[in-house]
């Protein structure tokens, strides 16, 4: 299997974000049932306008993530530009027979979320320069770099055949492609949801950034929100990710088994949704 991602700078720390553009990069393989095998870098970079120590920290922190992944960097292609950018094409290896999609959720399969929401409001925030930006990129790098290799291992064992990784359509953008692609309807319990605290404050006093409500906007004719839900959570539930979690579709009778390996693993395993059943266009409805 072949991905490619890259973007600009969501932190401060060249060798941060450069730990957080490869684990970005690398989701995809994970999300797929795959295990990555070696990536290459690519790289934009103003030259003139910017120490070379600063690209030699953004690769270190890519080479080092690609290393924790078990991967191999086999080189990349580095172009001058007006503003930094860096991300990974990344080869993997998957099972023809273990490969796990977007679209294949079945009715009664229960959904499970691996990672808090709330980066792309974090981000907008430590861009803008907001009180305790620098207490806010901490917390974002966290989450960001945090690769999904032990959810993926879990995938991968059990057998899953639908899931996904949540980035740029948030949560609510990309189970609804999932739900869209199987021809299915899915229903959320947002209060279920894990939501980052300093994500939940951000947006109840209106720092989400403009790609979150154009997530929205592109998925209301597919998407029920109940008037219970809480403005803050509906915000969040299509906020969009960097590095976000995988969502897992698993099977009623195996969601204890899957929630007890995600946990010995240490990663977060929780229950958000259920399939409740076919549709021809496929639709979300969110709960309270």
């Amino acid at each position: 299997m072949q991905t490619l991602d890259f973007f600009t700078p969501i932190v401060n720390d060249p060798y941060r974000f450069g730990q957080i553009a490869a684990a970005n990069s690398l989701s995809d393989v994970y999300a797929m049932g795959g295990e990555p095998w070696c990536a290459m870098n690519i790289v934009c970079f103003p030259v003139k306008e910017l120490p070379r120590d600063v690209l030699r920290d953004i690769i270190l922190g890519g080479f080092d993530k690609i290393r924790e992944a078990g991967a191999v960097l086999a080189g990349g292609h580095s172009v001058e530009d007006a503003e930094i950018k860096y991300g990974l094409s990344v080869s993997g290896i998957v099972d023809p027979d273990g490969f796990a999609s977007n679209s294949g959720l079945v009715p009664g399969d229960q959904i499970i979320l691996t990672k808090p929401l709330g980066t792309g409001v974090i981000a907008t925030a430590v861009k803008a320069q907001w009180e305790g930006s620098d207490a806010l990129e901490d917390v974002l790098y966290h989450w960001a770099a945090r690769l999904n290799n032990h959810s993926g291992r879990v995938l991968r064992e059990m057998g899953l055949k639908a899931a996904t990784d949540i980035t740029g359509f948030g949560f609510g953008g990309h189970l609804l492609e999932m739900a869209r692609a199987s021809r299915c309807a899915v229903s959320v319990w947002s209060s279920s949801v894990p939501y980052l605290e300093q994500a939940v404050e951000l947006a109840a006093v209106g720092m989400v950034p403009a790609g979150s409500y154009a997530n929205r906007r592109f998925c209301e004719s597919h998407v029920t929100i109940d008037a219970a839900v809480p403005p803050v959570h509906a915000d969040l539930l299509f906020d969009a990710q960097t590095s976000g979690g995988l969502l897992l579709a698993v099977p009623q009778a195996r969601l204890a088994e899957a929630v007890t390996r995600l946990e010995d693993a240490g990663e977060l395993a929780a229950h958000v949704g259920e399939v409740t059943g076919p549709h021809s266009c496929g639709h979300l409805h969110l709960l309270a």
